[in-house]
């Protein structure tokens, strides 16, 4: 099977676990699950109000529950672990299944919107938010909503952070839809900070002046690193220094006229190549030979001119 697959058929056969048990344990406080494939089998994690009525007399109950597993849910080896909750109005599952409750029972979606919206609060909740979606007082359905503190819509805080729950209240009507959010006392959002005021500004002056200083001391070794390198592109070592100089003020020259610097690298190293000894340093010998040579063979060119100017001339005035 397809990782695809996989995560598609996973997903959905949690889906289904986690509405057995909302319906099997509804009158136990049914808190949410969680659900771990370990080499020794299955782990599941239950959260609920009243664990007590979860086990069953002698553990009758918790027996019954795991081998339903097992039949409709071809799991492996189910280990079953209940937990009881601390605190009821922080659980949004448990809060979304007794405004469903409530409403069943006729309180009107207003009141009943408002006096859950307000436990949660009075619990410590940093922030919740209650929707409420379908026919909740004439024929046309509608969404009505309920908002109080701080809560998170999107992103990876609302999906690690907010605590969500949902629930179902069948009306004669029809049916309505609970939605609760919640995000719990003490979670750490990003956009948190905090302003000390015990700081000393002198302390963070003195440590800014030192990390301006460490910047440029940083600069300045990344500019002669910089030159170096320029330096050993042409060639040149420590001992030519004044062909160093040059190399480094021609790709200053460059830079400053917009010229490419890579062409006048080149340039600059295919004229000095043959003035250049193993060491890096310019050979003036080398130079001079080279220079005698090149006013030989200007010498050679020019008389060679004359003499076909003077043989032209002749042949003129012979005609």
């Amino acid at each position: 099977m397809a990782d695809e697959h996989q995560f598609i058929e996973n997903g959905m056969q949690r889906s289904q676990i986690n509405e057995f048990f909302a319906t099997e344990l509804e009158r136990a406080g049914y808190g949410g699950m969680e659900v771990a494939k370990t080499p020794m089998g299955t782990q599941i994690v239950l959260k609920a109000e009243k664990p007590g009525m979860v086990i069953g007399k002698g553990g009758k109950n918790i027996r019954k529950v795991t081998r339903q597993l097992e039949e409709r849910f071809d799991l492996d080896d189910p280990q079953i672990d209940v937990q009881e909750v601390d605190e009821p109005d922080l659980n949004a599952q448990i809060v979304a299944d007794r405004l469903a409750n409530a409403l069943e029972r006729g309180w009107y979606f207003r009141k009943a919107g408002h006096t859950t919206i307000d436990r949660i609060m009075d619990a410590g909740a940093l922030g919740a938010e209650i929707v409420l979606a379908g026919k909740v007082t004439g024929a046309r359905s509608r969404v009505e909503k309920f908002n109080r503190g701080y809560i998170k819509h999107n992103g990876e805080p609302a999906q690690e952070i907010v605590d969500h729950g949902q629930g179902t209240a069948v009306m004669k009507l029809g049916t309505i839809g609970v939605n609760v959010k919640i995000i719990p006392p003490g979670a750490r959002l990003p956009d948190d900070f905090e302003i000390r005021d015990d700081a000393d500004v002198e302390d963070l002056i003195a440590d800014t002046a030192e990390t301006d200083e460490g910047v440029d001391e940083l600069l300045e070794t990344v500019d002669e690193e910089v030159d170096e390198e320029v330096a050993e592109a042409h060639g040149v070592s420590d001992s030519g220094g004044a062909a160093e100089e040059g190399a480094v003020e021609t790709t200053e020259q460059a830079a400053e006229t917009g010229v490419d610097e890579e062409f006048v690298e080149e340039a600059q190293e295919a004229a000095d190549e043959e003035f250049i000894d193993e060491t890096g340093a310019v050979d003036e010998e080398v130079a001079e030979e080279v220079g005698d040579e090149l006013d030989e063979d200007i010498e050679a060119e020019a008389a060679e001119l004359v003499a076909q100017m003077e043989n032209d001339g002749d042949e003129e005035d012979e005609s």
